[in-house]
């Protein structure tokens, strides 16, 4: 019977109900049937957690072990299963408050022992996964715990020399001081080098004098500055016998041990957040506050007794740009972090979508999977594969940070600043797609998506905008093809090697064959950002021929700067994930990883316009890669249970709707 007939005899029957022959019988109620039933597991989920999370997988364990255990991190029930997530329902208030009862909880548990007096790259290592474990608790909590260790105690072992670490260090690391990091200004964010705090010396008295010279100056957005920080890192011009020395690093207490604000410094709140209202941002504005000398942090720079400047690189922009050190740790954290979320948000859509059904395809048939839709195919397993292949990235700058040289500092600026937006972004649309995907239901708070928005969106723009920050990598690959250019050298680095070999050549039509293999995946990236880099370069040389100079010659070549900027993102983003994928024996986890690369790799091609925009694909291939999208939406399927599965996220930090939804909202969980 067609569907038009169908629904004209049960209309009719319902009008004219004395020709049925029994009385209606209800449709049976919607059922929960947990996914593990039907989607059997084809590889080893423990061993791709142990790719994707990499290191110190028993140290995490432990930690969300604690946070279970303690009434601190807000338990509750629903559906038979205990969840924790803070309670975003208190005050702002409250929920710095509940922060620093968690701080206190992890401390007195060793959470944070050797965070910042053990050295080597172990200690990093487990530093960095605690870290990780904790923000997809709380981000606030992760971030005010950022802003103590990564930026207040890494400020002081990277400025600092011997005298500070063993002064601050130890005590930082017990919380018996609390620091916070006065950089931003009301007037001047990322413009760190146009601060306009001023700092002056007093050779009568050997004291440094700090001053907040107007109100533009007043430092803004200070983490742990409102409420709980005794201590500051201040950036501040440099001010030697009427000569500015540019942007030097200070410590400063503002408040006493019994948390009085210390003279002649004033503090404000920034109030109320779209998120992050765990963390107590504050303002600052220093009045002719006098310090030690001994408080300049001095690796880079000095001032003697007498007030001589004393600094061993001569050269003010290298100078300034060592004092940028410490904001790499925290693009590190937050472009992890970024990843850790979009994990979180996909394993709960993806599994509320393989219990939740919507419509028929046939007259009295069962209603279909969401994830059964090929429409939601598109919709997630696409961001997953994305996911999957940031994962990989953010793994390979977390190794070469803590092996960090002094050789790599360039690399490590450039893809940390690549990665930090690029991952921050994906983040942040992974987000709303999975909200939108789990419908009414990822609006209710306790489903974690919504909230995970706002305490999230702020990653676009702290420690960095992103759109000047992929404008800094842009103008990094540009010096390294002009000083290539200029030596009549090969390219040796930041992964321009590529540049040294012929330009590939894309096949005129691309079978699925082709588009799956990694090599023509990797040949189209690589055309792409070599093309990018050579029209960049060649706008900017134009635009100084016309008179413009340098500087704004790359500023005018913005769109071409963003293009080349995402295309070297995607080109390192892709090698990570080779380099994983060939670390793997044959077998079906590789073979997962393979169809995971090629949809990352193919729907990189899809989504950016360059490809179309300058030739490189022609319109049939960019149809072709469309179809192998879907396609392989299609062979990804049956894996994505498995592959949610794999990022190790204990069930209680997921939320109802990834399990039974029906329990959770039945009468009587209202009732208990």
């Amino acid at each position: 019977m067609d569907r038009v007939t169908w629904r004209t005899q049960v209309l009719s029957n319902h009008i004219n109900q004395s020709s049925m022959s029994s009385p209606l019988s209800p449709n049976p109620c919607v059922g929960f049937s947990p996914p593990e039933l039907s989607e059997p597991f084809e590889f080893d989920t423990t061993e791709m957690r142990k790719l994707l999370d990499a290191h110190n997988l028993e140290d995490r364990d432990w930690l969300f072990g604690l946070m279970k255990q303690s009434k601190l991190f807000n338990p509750r029930e629903a559906g038979g299963r205990v969840f924790v997530s803070p309670d975003y329902n208190q005050s702002m208030e409250q929920q710095r408050e509940m922060t620093m009862k968690r701080i206190a909880y992890l401390l007195d548990r060793g959470v944070f022992e050797g965070w910042l007096t053990e050295k080597g790259v172990e200690a990093e290592l487990r530093k960095l996964a605690l870290h990780e474990v904790i923000g997809i608790y709380d981000h606030s909590l992760a971030v005010k715990l950022g802003v103590h260790f990564f930026l207040w105690g890494g400020a002081i072992q990277f400025f600092g020399t011997k005298r500070h670490h063993d002064k601050w260090l130890r005590d930082t690391e017990n919380y018996t001081i609390k620091g916070c990091f006065a950089m931003s200004e009301l007037g001047h964010g990322s413009n760190v080098r146009g601060i306009e705090t001023v700092t002056t010396y007093d050779s009568n008295t050997g004291e440094f004098v700090i001053n907040t010279p107007c109100e533009s100056a007043q430092k803004y957005w200070i983490g742990g500055a409102a409420n709980h920080a005794t201590h500051t890192i201040v950036f501040s011009q440099l001010n030697i016998s009427g000569k500015n020395q540019g942007v030097h690093a200070f410590i400063a207490q503002i408040r006493d041990a019994n948390g009085n604000i210390c003279p002649n410094i004033r503090i404000a709140d920034c109030g109320h957040k779209i998120g992050l209202n765990g963390v107590d941002n504050g303002r600052i504005w220093f009045d002719n506050v006098r310090i030690p000398r001994e408080n300049l942090l001095n690796s880079v720079a000095d001032v003697s007794l007498d007030g001589q400047y004393l600094s061993a690189i001569k050269d003010p922009d290298q100078r300034f740009a060592a004092f940028l050190a410490p904001l790499t740790s925290g693009r590190v954290t937050i472009a992890v972090g970024a990843i850790y979320s979009s994990q979180i948000s996909l394993a709960i859509a993806i599994r509320y979508s393989l219990t939740r059904r919507a419509f028929s395809v046939t007259p009295k048939g069962p209603e279909v999977l969401l994830l059964d839709y090929p429409s939601h195919q598109q919709r997630l397993l696409p961001l997953l594969a994305k996911t999957y292949a940031m994962s990989f990235a953010a793994n390979h700058l977390k190794m070469i940070y803590v092996k960090r040289t002094p050789e790599l500092s360039k690399t490590i600026h450039v893809v940390s600043s690549a990665f930090k937006a690029t991952l921050t972004w994906h983040n942040m649309r992974t987000l709303q797609e999975c909200r939108e995907a789990c419908g009414g239901q990822g609006l209710k708070t306790e489903n974690r998506i919504g909230p995970l928005k706002g305490e999230y969106d702020v990653q676009s723009t702290f420690e960095g905008d992103n759109n000047v920050l992929m404008q800094q990598v842009s103008k990094a690959l540009l010096a390294e093809y002009i000083a290539a250019q200029k030596r009549s050298k090969p390219f040796k680095a930041l992964g321009l090697e590529h540049m040294n070999k012929p330009c590939p050549v894309i096949p005129s039509q691309l079978t699925s064959s082709t588009l799956q293999s990694s090599q023509f995946q990797m040949d189209a990236f690589c055309l792409r950002e070599r093309d990018l880099l050579n029209r960049f370069a060649m706008e900017v040389s134009e635009r100084q021929k016309q008179g413009e100079s340098k500087e704004y010659s790359v500023i005018l070549s913005y769109q071409l700067a963003q293009d080349l900027g995402r295309a070297f993102s995607d080109r390192t983003i892709l090698q990570t994930l080779l380099d994983a994928e060939a670390g793997v024996p044959s077998g079906s986890l590789k073979n997962v990883l393979a169809m995971l690369r090629s949809m990352y790799a193919l729907i990189c091609l899809e989504e950016d316009p360059a490809f179309l925009r300058f030739g490189y694909l022609s319109t049939d291939n960019v149809a072709a890669v469309r179809k192998e999208v879907s396609r392989l939406c299609g062979e990804l399927r049956p894996h994505a249970l498995a592959l949610v599965s794999s990022f190790g996220i204990p069930d209680a930090f997921l939320s109802p709707i990834a399990f039974n939804w029906i329990d959770a909202n039945s009468w009587s969980s209202v009732r208990h």
